[in-house]
């Protein structure tokens, strides 16, 4: 069987094509997952980092003072982050520091805080009350922006493994056991032509489920390795049934 299946991807070069040009996409597909992984945590752990502030500055504090204890505190990436920014800060200005702080983060949201902190400083604003009300609305807009990824991501994963898998496999075993080739039937063109279109299928399910996340720029490293192994099951599903 294991012969056969070789004698069968000899005669489909594009799916060993798609395999090498899946395995670099999936080198290229990674980087971007983990920075939005370490993104997300980062903008998780902005709510409880704005909350201590203000009950450090309510509690009599300078920003400075407070931000150095919530560094020490904090264990997670944004107070090691904050740790670095405060040792740098001392050959610099505390604006500059703070903007130093947000443009490494690269979040958008520690961004957006760190400027209306640096408006407040100047404006001589209650930055206690400020801050408060930035952890609330942080904390509320980080719980529906993680509800509605957790809700899209189970409709993603169930695209992919449906018509990535699950329809080539459910179509290779219909063909495999009606019309096998140790019966005498002549398939190959049947085969190219629906390998492709399981490839096909496969590439649209992961630009469909990139979309749905709001990623679709990384999703599209992974289209080879799907499409190739879309195709690899249903010719490997077609000879195991054949069998």
């Amino acid at each position: 069987m294991i012969f056969d299946l070789m004698e069968m991807l000899r005669g489909e070069p594009i799916v060993l094509v798609l395999f090498t040009f899946g395995v670099a996409g999936v080198m290229g597909g990674l980087p971007p997952m983990f920075e939005r992984s370490r993104r997300r945590k980062i903008e998780n752990d902005l709510p409880a980092l704005l909350e201590a502030l203000s009950d450090s500055l309510k509690a009599g504090l300078g920003l400075q003072q407070a931000m150095q204890a919530e560094s020490q505190r904090n264990t997670g990436i944004l107070g090691s982050l904050l740790r670095t920014t405060l040792e740098e800060s001392h050959a610099s200005s505390f604006d500059s520091a703070l903007a130093n702080f947000a443009s490494k983060t690269r979040s958008s949201q520690v961004q957006r805080v760190m400027h209306l902190l640096s408006t407040a400083i100047e404006q001589d604003s209650p930055l206690g009350d400020i801050l408060s009300n930035l952890a609330m609305d942080y904390e509320r807009l980080n719980d529906l922006m993680n509800q509605r990824e957790e809700e899209l991501m189970g409709r993603a994963i169930l695209i992919i493994l449906f018509l990535c898998m699950g329809l080539p496999i459910l179509i290779a075993f219909i063909v495999g056991l009606f019309a096998p080739e140790s019966k005498g039937f002549q398939l190959d063109g049947f085969h190219s032509s629906f390998s492709l279109f399981f490839g096909a299928c496969a590439g649209m399910a992961v630009a469909i489920s990139g979309r749905m996340l709001g990623r679709l720029g990384s999703m599209l490293w992974f289209v080879p390795i799907w499409m190739a192994f879309a195709m690899f099951i249903y010719l490997g599903g077609y000879q195991i049934a054949g069998s």
